[in-house]
């Protein structure tokens, strides 16, 4: 998943400050999950901003409304009923839900609640880690399921490299070292052997192909 965090209410209140209403939009995806814009973070959000401008003598009126998801058009819909008052959009969401609402409403001013962070997952309660470095080839099948370009500090394709020490990267010593990890997962495979093949310098291309990346599946295309 996308894994964000709000900004700092004093950023949040600067980038609307000559606004008198707003509407503050969550989203029920992934920043949902990772407590950063759902329903509740966007309650809260509004109530802080309507707060502070009170207590500046400026008040602020704010309307709040959390989409299924912001980063598919449809789910964006139920906002066209509410937008057309308003002085700016609040998005909390990630940088692709933003981006949508700036699309559908090209005369809104629309501003980023959160900074979109990495994609990764859930370690424990409250605590998310990088996992995927979204590079478009994936090599996962090569290294045990151990992404290294994301693992390792150095992004190393053929490791360990020198600074690896008991298992640890030589950044930190609670980093674990992803190689040493790889190579732990590869042996308990009984793949070793895998290891053997140097990998080629990582094509770059498939992250970035010249722009936005894009996916296309046939055959859930709808002709019109």
């Amino acid at each position: 998943m996308i894994v964000a965090q709000q900004k700092p209410l004093e950023e949040i209140a600067r980038l609307i400050n000559d606004c008198q209403k707003v509407l503050l939009v969550g989203c029920a995806g992934c920043v949902t999950v990772c407590l950063a814009g759902g329903e509740k973070e966007t309650e809260f959000l509004a109530s802080a901003l309507r707060i502070k401008r009170q207590l500046e003598g400026n008040p602020l009126e704010t309307v709040t409304f959390t989409c299924t998801r912001q980063c598919d058009p449809e789910y964006l819909l139920p906002l066209d009923n509410l937008i057309g008052d308003v002085d700016a959009v609040v998005s909390l969401a990630c940088g692709v839900g933003v981006q949508y609402i700036a699309e559908r409403y090209p005369h809104k001013w629309v501003v980023p609640a959160l900074d979109t962070k990495f994609a990764g997952g859930s370690l424990e309660q409250g605590v998310w880690a990088e996992r995927c470095g979204l590079c478009g080839n994936c090599i996962l099948h090569l290294t045990g399921g151990i992404c290294p370009v994301i693992r390792c500090s150095k992004s190393i394709l053929n490791g360990p490299c020198g600074g690896s020490q008991d298992g640890k990267c030589e950044i930190a010593r609670d980093v674990d070292c992803a190689w040493q990890l790889i190579y732990d997962r590869m042996k308990a495979l009984g793949k070793l052997e895998r290891l053997m093949e140097i990998m080629p310098p990582k094509d770059w291309s498939t992250a970035r192909d010249g722009g936005p990346r894009r996916a296309v599946r046939e055959d859930v295309i709808i002709d019109a």
